[in-house]
């Protein structure tokens, strides 16, 4: 596939495109990188330097993609964080050009605004920018359980809760969710499930919760999600390949001691994912 990936970049680690880019090409995609951000580390680390992008800036790289006649050729439109209303708009603008140039291309997004005990860190109203303007137009979704729950205003406990939301988000627009770091009562201590949900069915993934919480997971995440849902064409085949990938790289960066995790070390894993996980039909 050929990807048009809209997100921030670090020269340090891994979050944004700098975590999405190399797992695309690693398995043998073709990635066009639109940079919002280009900081020296991500923000966790308290401290930070480099550039916020304008989104005017931003509108000119990708105007400059249109000028090379090849937007129509993108497969896919790739996003994560969206710290500026402004800079969504132009990621949405995008999303509409390449569709209309390409009917068959696809909006992956990945509605980064929160997490369990941290709650929203985002700038306020990009919560609801997100749910009222971005979600509607994705074709596919990877929110965590925090996210999905915000998106569709109600507190989920049970994995019938966890679907019936999920439901209710996809009767705004995107057909395919992926909901990443889901707790409910029937998971045992110490584990999570991943679930998919499209046209087709749903699916369910549990794996171990490991002791680390490193951040690029949810950006390595989606990027995985949207290349094996759309090679393979099945929501359980990309749930397994995706989850046994991810669960390899953070294995990878436990068994390292870093905060940072490791892409490149667990490369492999990415080209070839192990498919260590059972994946169960929900319904």
């Amino acid at each position: 596939m050929k990807i048009l990936s809209i997100q921030s970049s670090v020269a340090y680690g891994h979050v944004g495109n700098s975590a999405a880019v190399f797992p695309l090409q690693r398995l043998g995609h073709e990635v066009w990188p639109v940079v919002t951000v280009h900081f020296s580390n991500h923000t966790g680390y308290g401290a930070w330097r480099g550039p916020l992008l304008a989104a005017d800036d931003v509108r000119e790289v990708i105007a400059g993609i249109g000028d090379r006649g090849v937007l129509g050729e993108a497969d896919a439109v790739l996003s994560g964080y969206q710290g500026d209303p402004a800079v969504g708009g132009i990621i949405l603008d995008t999303v509409a050009r390449v569709k209309e140039l390409n009917p068959d291309a696809v909006y992956c997004c990945d509605p980064v605004m929160g997490d369990v005990g941290r709650g929203m860190f985002v700038r306020p109203g990009i919560p609801e920018f997100m749910r009222d303007t971005v979600v509607p137009k994705a074709d596919i979704l990877t929110p965590n359980h925090f996210e999905l729950d915000f998106l569709a205003g109600r507190e989920t406990t049970t994995l019938a809760e966890i679907l019936d939301a999920v439901d209710d988000v996809r009767t705004r627009g995107p057909r395919d969710v992926l909901v990443t770091s889901v707790l409910h009562g029937d998971v045992p201590e110490g584990r999570l499930d991943v679930v998919a949900v499209s046209d087709e069915g749903a699916w369910a993934v549990e794996t171990p919760l490991l002791p680390i919480l490193p951040n690029g997971c949810g950006d390595v995440t989606a990027a995985l999600y949207l290349a094996h849902l759309r090679t393979t064409g099945s929501a359980a085949e990309a749930l397994a390949r995706t989850t046994s990938s991810m669960f390899a790289i953070l294995e990878e960066t436990l068994a390292a001691g870093t905060r940072e995790i490791q892409l490149i070390a667990a490369q492999d894993a990415i080209a070839e994912p192990p498919m260590s996980f059972e994946v169960r039909r929900l319904r």
